[in-house]
């Protein structure tokens, strides 16, 4: 195959191409909306979760005065975006990129889809003051999630077939990552009941899967140990502390290197690559797990930026410290519905090994994956 051509690298500060994109990628899974009724579907996803995101950030405090009026602000001007995204007028693009924060977006105009209006969201959230209306949240999901990992750990670890161990941690991120508040579904469910791991993982739905690569998988650990995995997080909380840490400490027991990316700028209640360095790789170092304390003091377990500021993620646009360390990389796992499903599900890679992990929460996309809300997707491709 070959590879794709992406910006060239010699500008600081610019964005850099995952190293080992296909010359076919295209970041976005379920586009062009073409239709009235695809509109209307998808921008119906965001609206639906637009309300619990106002009370967030009414509640922010650390945010500075007059949180509960500029919550407001920020639901009226995404509430004008929607509408402008949804008619299909030809200024969606400025309801889009106009809202945008950082500049001039680097990615050409396609269309609004699901990447175009998470970009927008997260930008009239921060026009109104909010950086990070979810960072209590996070870090109270932090310290909770890591008092239960020792007994996650303990739980995979008696499992002695290393297939059967591979599903039982694959299941365990399914599980962690229905902790996300930016589906009106799984909000809906942290507010009411809250999450429990450990029954979560039992109600998890049973093979097959909307999306099942797992035997194909678990073919390719039974015969291959990677160098090296480069691995995208999603959410805060039980997430990236019972789902993805687990699986991380399996690569590391099995002699892979893993760098961990995550994103740069605070966006929902995605993980920051701030918060893995001073909340949860401190935590890991404490608890006195073996191979994750040796794998953190001898480097073979670290975290990088990926630059993202969005819960979905374009790879032709990341940070240089995260695509130098892909280089020499021939495992990508990309986690979450945000990065594995609504973006880079059917994406293909140059000789590296790609996996995508993650629960669909959205009804729209398990109906386009003839699946269920709360299915799962396991999609595996090995390097060619």
């Amino acid at each position: 195959r070959a590879r794709a051509a992406m910006p060239a690298r010699e500008s600081s500060g610019a964005p850099v191409a995952f190293p080992w994109l296909d010359a076919t990628y295209a970041p976005v899974t379920f586009a062009p909306w073409t239709t009235d009724a695809q509109r209307r579907a998808w921008v119906g996803v965001f609206r639906a979760s637009a309300a619990s995101f106002e009370r967030r950030a009414a509640l922010d405090e650390a945010s500075g005065d007059g949180a509960t009026a500029r919550a407001r602000a920020f639901a009226r001007a995404f509430e004008a975006a929607c509408a402008r995204c949804e008619a299909g007028d030809e200024d969606a693009r400025e309801a889009c990129r106009g809202e945008a924060s950082g500049g001039a977006w680097w990615a050409p105009w396609e269309g609004v889809n699901c990447l175009e209006m998470c970009r927008a969201r997260d930008g009239i959230l921060r026009r109104c003051g909010f950086a990070d209306c979810f960072r209590g949240v996070k870090a109270a999901e932090n310290a909770t999630a890591l008092r239960a990992l020792a007994g996650a750990l303990a739980a995979t670890d008696g499992i002695e077939d290393d297939g059967e161990r591979l599903l039982a941690l694959v299941r365990g991120v399914f599980a962690g990552n229905i902790f996300d508040l930016g589906a009106a579904s799984s909000a809906d469910l942290y507010d009411t009941d809250g999450v429990d791991f450990a029954s979560t993982v039992n109600g998890l739905k049973p093979r097959p899967w909307c999306v099942d690569d797992f035997d194909a998988l678990r073919a390719r650990f039974a015969t291959k140990t990677h160098a090296k995995a480069i691995v995208f997080v999603d959410n805060a909380g039980a997430d990236v502390c019972l789902g993805m840490i687990p699986f991380i400490r399996e690569l590391l027991r099995r002699g892979t290197e893993v760098v961990v990316a995550a994103n740069e700028t605070p966006s929902i209640n995605d993980v920051t690559a701030l918060e893995m360095r001073e909340q949860i790789i401190p935590a890991l170092l404490e608890m006195g797990d073996s191979v994750l304390r040796d794998a953190i003091v001898g480097k073979r377990l670290r975290v990088v930026s990926s630059g993202s500021d969005m819960p979905v993620i374009d790879l032709r646009y990341l940070s240089a410290e995260a695509c130098a360390e892909a280089e020499t990389c021939d495992l990508l796992v990309l986690e979450g519905m945000g990065r594995g499903i609504e973006t880079n599900l059917w994406a293909k890679f140059v000789k590296i090994d790609a996996l995508k992990l993650g629960m669909v929460k959205h009804l729209e996309v398990a109906e386009l994956l003839d699946g269920e809300l709360y299915d799962c997707v396991c999609k595996f491709d090995v390097g060619r």
